[in-house]
């Protein structure tokens, strides 16, 4: 199996040491103060298994006083799950129906964001424990202080021995970007009108910073409350407004300098001041600072000024919307924040973006649960797969009686993967470190034979090093040594022969085989699959808003505030699925066969979001307003190349679907023909026209990328490249937690 330890131990080494020793002392402590101060044995199993299962077998995030206060939150759900246990082993039928619906909604809870995905294991070990015979009502109270007991010296352990430091919290980090935002907007008010690219590095970082793979697991906005979301949308309008700094055109040369002109009183506010003033607003209020919001509403005085100026020079209006786009993030900015902070007292709007601000918890948590109840969702597969897996370990262990059926269950649950091929791999490692371990076990039991003492002296070093090898060396190494941590259990427990080393490798071998099966009947392929479908389906959406949308602005018409544009709720939750999907594929090992060269799913992410924000935008105004028809060329020109983005999006869609008949050559895009005709500006054309064709144009550029054709990306249009130098302003998310995926979580 190789050296152990290096020479000089890893960060992952010494992370997983920190661990360890956590659970070694709470787990030991627990079981022998039981077993021996109280002649529990009962309550010394619980103790023991409580702490290995919510620290050993789960990943809790955060730093160690923030797991110890999820802990002993959690130790309630664990008293729920040990009585349920216990009252449903009476028969198998009932044990069985208990695991399939709580193995299911344990699983299932993992959509909730990393902490509850992180207990998910350990409150399922927690149920499985108790769920097995002997059927003893009598000894609950013994299962449940036990429980306690370890529960509550691991969270003693989890503040006092070498624990983390508090990761930077992402309220912290988006007033860093929100100062750099105010940085950015200021050094563009004078010449040259650029950005140096110490600043541009600037930027890119600090958008980077907030996207959800670059954040700890525990800091990330990833809950369904008001406060929560309100912080996962102040990051994404952050973004965007970092995005559109770093692009925003110079002033034409016919037109005044922004900070010269403001200062002479010539021309209206400089609308990059005002946005700079808003941004470092934003930053106080993150910080704990209560600022009197005039900042925010003298943007809001200027945003008006600048939709209502149309009768300029195409020059004069590109520049103007482009401005209005960099006003409308910063006014999101302002706004999440605010509500981030205050909650639902802040002053929101109730319709728009901002819909969850006047929402209560437990309806925001009911639309976060039933937007994936379904087979499109890679969280209900996962759960109705390791529910159904479970039911059918605790029937057979039921049926056939084997011994210590416990660990049948325990290696379905920690062996089964999202996909079959990754499934075999592991339970063929697992099989190979489970053996080497039974035979160890065996050996070991078989020369000491009942004396105790040495089982005793002997297992709190052999977790210590269990744990610390176990997660950095692999699945071989924890399923040998866990062998030989349960066998010195439970020959303390009860007399024990070398046979319980052959238990133990049966049970092993029950579990992964029920494991495979389900793995290979219940969604085989994993998120592969399903990414390709929910991305298929998520185009198809969009093609249809985009149609939609440029009809609307080229007739003109009554605009009021609604909570979205009509036919966005679709789209919103294919959003959600494609990427929840693409966060599980991430973590997946590739198929055989490689995937397309240059294909990039997040493209098709980012024009998810870029087909929301930019419509919503264009359709849903702050405040009714009546928007005049486009002239017949302007309409003509909009339609037209709205039309050719559109059927770009079916085609693209076509070829990903994995279902059905399928377009396999290559998908020639139309992005020369549309860039050549936004590059000519109809005369008379208005505002709106240059905002709508500058959202195509960033359409373009996201198919483009998700194509993966080098040669059709040089001739994407030049002014759409900026969506992605600073990390794309619809910023669409990766690995998963919903801080930048829930539903309208969009400035």
């Amino acid at each position: 199996m190789g050296d152990a330890f290096p020479r000089r131990p890893s960060p992952a080494y010494r992370a997983a040491a920190r661990r360890a020793l956590r659970v070694t002392v709470s787990a030991s402590a627990g079981f022998y103060v039981l077993l021996h101060g109280f002649d529990s044995a009962v309550g010394a199993t619980y103790a023991l298994f409580g702490a290995i299962a919510m620290a050993g077998l789960s990943h809790l995030p955060g730093s160690g006083r923030r797991r110890a206060v999820l802990l002993l939150g959690l130790v309630p759900v664990c008293w729920v799950l040990i009585t349920l246990g216990t009252y449903l082993s009476v028969r198998t039928w009932s044990a069985v129906a208990g695991m399939l619906v709580v193995g299911f909604v344990l699983a299932f809870t993992a959509v909730g964001g990393p902490c509850f995905a992180g207990a998910a294991t350990g409150l399922q070990l927690m149920y499985i424990l108790p769920s097995f015979p002997p059927y003893d009502p009598g000894s609950l109270g013994e299962r449940l202080a036990g429980a306690t007991f370890g529960l509550v010296l691991l969270a003693v352990a989890e503040v006092t021995l070498l624990p983390e430091p508090a990761a930077l919290p992402y309220r912290e980090r988006a007033a860093r970007a929100a100062e750099g935002a105010a940085r950015c907007a200021d050094r563009l008010r004078s010449a040259p009108y650029t950005l140096p690219e110490a600043m541009l590095r600037t930027a890119r970082n600090l958008s980077t910073g907030l996207r959800s793979s670059h954040v700890p697991e525990a800091e990330r906005p990833a809950g369904a409350g008001v406060r929560a979301r309100a912080l996962a949308h102040t990051g994404l309008a952050t973004r965007t407004l970092l995005g559109r700094l770093t692009a925003l055109p110079p002033p034409p040369p016919t037109t005044a300098p922004p900070r010269e002109a403001e200062a002479s009183g010539a021309g209206a506010p400089d609308p990059l001041r005002a946005v700079a003033d808003v941004a470092g607003e934003t930053a106080a209020r993150l910080r704990g600072d209560m600022p009197d919001g005039r900042a925010h509403a003298r943007l809001r005085r200027i945003r008006q000024a600048l939709t209502a100026a149309d009768d300029a020079a195409p020059a004069v209006l590109r520049r103007n919307a482009a401005l209005l786009e960099l006003v409308d993030a910063a006014l999101a900015m302002s706004t999440a924040a605010d509500i981030a902070v205050r909650g639902r007292a802040a002053d929101a709007p109730a319709p728009g973006p901002f819909w969850y601000a006047r929402m209560r918890a437990p309806r925001l948590w009911w639309r976060r649960l039933s937007g994936h109840v379904g087979g499109r969702s890679v969280f209900f597969q996962n759960a109705v797969r390791i529910s159904l897996a479970l039911a059918a370990a605790r029937l057979i262990a039921g049926v056939d009686t084997l011994p210590h059926g416990f660990w049948v269950l325990l290696a379905t649950l920690t062996l089964t993967r999202t996909t079959v091929r990754e499934t075999r791999r592991t339970e063929r490692i697992a099989l190979t470190g489970t053996f080497v371990g039974a035979l160890v076990a065996a050996a070991l039991l078989a020369l000491v034979g009942t004396d105790i003492e040495v089982y005793a002296v002997a297992l709190p070093p052999l977790m210590l090093v269990t744990f610390t090898l176990g997660p950095v060396k692999g699945v071989g190494w924890a399923q040998a040594l866990f062998t030989v941590v349960v066998a010195l259990v439970f020959a303390q427990l009860a007399p024990a022969t070398w046979q319980l080393a052959e238990f133990r490798l049966l049970d092993v071998l029950t579990g992964s085989a029920i494991g495979a099966v389900f793995g290979l009947l219940a969604w085989p392929r994993g998120a592969q699959d399903e990414l390709r479908r929910s991305v298929a389906v998520l185009l198809r959406i969009a093609a249809e808003i985009v149609v939609a949308t440029t009809a609307q602005i080229a007739a003109g018409g009554r605009r009021v505030p609604v909570v979205t544009a009509p036919g966005h709720r679709s789209l919103q939750h294919a959003l959600v699925m494609a990427e929840s999907a693409y966060a599980q594929y991430q973590s997946e090992p590739k198929g055989p066969a490689p995937p397309r060269a240059g294909q990039d799913w997040q493209a098709a992410l980012i024009a998810g979001h870029h087909t929301l924000w930019g419509a919503d935008r264009l359709l849903v105004p702050p405040d009714p307003v009546v928007v005049p028809p486009l002239g017949r060329e302007a309409a003509e020109s909009v339609i037209r190349t709205g039309d050719r983005v559109a059927a770009d999006m079916l085609l693209t869609s076509a070829r990903i679907d994995p279902t059905g008949d399928t377009v396999d050559a290559p998908v020639p895009l139309h992005a020369p023909t549309a860039s050549a005709t936004i590059a000519v500006d109809p005369p008379g054309a208005p505002r709106a026209y240059y905002a709508t064709v500058s959202w195509l144009a960033s359409l373009t550029t996201d198919l483009v990328r998700l194509a993966g054709d080098p040669r059709t990306a040089a001739d994407a249009p030049v002014d759409t490249r900026r969506s992605h130098r600073t990390g794309d302003p619809g910023a669409a998310p990766t690995a998963g937690c919903h801080d930048e995926t829930d539903r309208q979580n969009r400035p």
